[in-house]
């Protein structure tokens, strides 16, 4: 398998599932702006979410996937379709309960991760509301993520990629023709994340159809492999579920900020996870399968070569991105989000925490790549000490940056992208003190050729901003041309510097299997 393709083929379906979601905030923004309504959504969609990371494409899959290509690799396709139908009936069964519970005990949930809204009686009621109908998502989606998880140990990338735009096009519909038939009209969105998850299970049965791993669910907790699944979770869960404490935590200290606080560092998020989806969450689902087989065989050589092409394909597309993110945050805010209700006031305060967010991308593109390093040695104890270290000094610098420091909501998305930062860097720094990882010669030249291509960049658009008129003028048309200019001039200079200094595609064509 090239790794580069699979990569490209899982990226540019990504892309346009980011592309459709940023239609998709683009509609929200323009319709609800940023308030009590936009605020209530958030947290209701952010709840069902963070369960999702938690038990599908975090936990989950970190102890699922290297089992299954075990199975797959070592007993055969039977094998693993009987431990696939096993491992499906228990999921399916302990996230029905977990998702009447979400429904009856919403009110409670939402107290608990967004105390501050108990202050507002109709952001209180509406929260709860909203957080009942999106709640079933975590059922559907988790399925639809396990699912997914099987086709990728298939090497089907591309399927899984695709389904997310989905619910962006469930969204986009409700958003557009059916928010008049709901009161109040923010109750469309909640159900059509419901829709959407779904649209996102049922597309891909047929593809698990097709290689022969479609399997009604069945209960088996006596099965060696359910329990080998049971036994890895437990610290999987609760490193999974540090990250996303973190991100509760944050939700907390943003509502008691003034309204508005969450929606901003919402869209903020959502642009810094344009590259952190495209480039991030793309290398770690095509690393994770591969470094799997890679153990499987015990062949250490290919495992640390897969994880030297990882890093420097992350370093060589997420340093460019970072720093574009911050350069641009006023030209990326107003084209995508400053219409109709969402105020230049809203801009400003997104832009502030875009741009506290660009310092940690690097950190948190390299976390995708590290991590699995991990996750393939069926090692999730690793991983979860350094992330509650992580999430402990996450929290001082919350009171630092918030309670000490006049940063407020920017402070809290400041405290996420340096605790990024020092995750990766632990991580790094523990795969190479076990041996697990050896740098390949001439990392010295390729991070001075970066340095130099990334400079040449940042001048570029730097003096190209110089030229532009006020970002708030002008239609939506004739904004996104001016930022498509940017972004052009851009991508040529850098990657036009690192042409010229000897960067090759065919350098990064590697084989998974070597």
């Amino acid at each position: 398998m090239n790794l580069l393709k699979s990569l490209a083929a899982v990226s540019s379906v990504t892309m346009i599932s980011r592309i459709l979601g940023f239609v998709r905030d683009t509609i929200m923004a323009r319709i609800f702006g940023a308030g009590i309504a936009s605020d209530a959504f958030v947290v209701a969609f952010k709840l069902p979410n963070l369960l999702r990371r938690i038990f599908a494409e975090g936990a989950f899959s970190q102890a699922f996937v290297p089992i299954l290509a075990e199975y797959k690799a070592q007993q055969g396709e039977e094998a693993a379709r009987t431990f696939f139908a096993y491992v499906a009936g228990l999921l399916t069964l302990v996230l029905a309960v977990v998702t009447l519970i979400g429904v009856l005990c919403a009110p409670w949930l939402v107290w608990a991760t967004a105390p501050g809204f108990a202050d507002n009686a109709e952001r209180f009621e509406l929260t709860s509301s909203l957080l009942r109908v999106t709640f079933p998502y975590i059922l559907l989606i988790s399925l639809s993520s396990l699912v997914g998880a099987v086709l990728n140990t298939w090497n089907r990338f591309a399927v899984p990629a695709f389904v997310p735009t989905l619910l962006n096009v469930s969204m986009i519909f409700f958003a557009l023709f059916l928010t008049p038939y709901f009161d109040p009209p923010i109750m469309a969105m909640g159900w059509a994340v419901l829709v959407g998850g779904v649209l996102q299970l049922v597309y891909q049965l047929p593809q698990l159809k097709r290689i022969g791993m479609l399997v009604l669910p069945r209960l088996n907790l006596r099965d060696r492999g359910v329990w080998r699944v049971l036994k890895q979770m437990g610290p999987a869960i609760l490193g999974v579920s540090v990250a996303q404490i973190s991100l509760i935590i944050n939700t907390v200290f943003a509502s008691f900020l003034v309204a508005g606080s969450v929606s901003w560092m919402y869209y903020a998020d959502r642009l810094m996870e344009l590259p952190a989806g495209v480039l991030g969450v793309a290398l770690g689902t095509i690393l994770l399968p591969s470094l799997s087989k890679s153990h499987a065989s015990q062949d250490v050589d290919a495992y640390s070569r897969l994880l030297d092409w990882g890093l420097r394909l992350c370093l060589m597309l997420a340093l460019p991105c970072a720093l574009a993110l911050a350069v641009l945050a006023e030209p990326l805010i107003a084209s995508l989000f400053q219409y109709g209700k969402f105020s230049a006031s809203d801009a400003a305060m997104t832009e502030r925490a875009l741009v506290a967010y660009s310092v940690g991308l690097l950190g948190i593109l390299m976390v995708k790549v590290l991590a699995p390093g991990f996750y393939a040695r069926q090692d999730i104890r690793t991983p979860v000490r350094i992330a509650m270290f992580t999430l402990a000094m996450t929290q001082v610098m919350n009171v630092l940056f918030v309670l000490v420091l006049p940063l407020a909501h920017a402070g809290l998305a400041l405290a996420v992208g340096l605790a990024a930062c020092l995750n990766a860097g632990l991580l790094y720094w523990k795969l190479r003190a076990r041996g697990f990882y050896v740098p390949q010669p001439g990392w010295l030249v390729f991070v001075l050729r970066l340095g130099l291509a990334v400079c040449l960049m940042v001048a570029v658009l730097l003096g190209l901003l110089q030229l532009m008129p006020a970002w708030d003028t002008g239609g939506m048309f004739e904004r996104l041309l001016r930022l498509g200019g940017l972004v052009l001039a851009g991508v040529i200079s850098y990657f036009g510097a690192l042409a010229l200094m000897g960067f090759r595609l065919r350098d990064f064509s590697r084989k998974a299997v070597l």
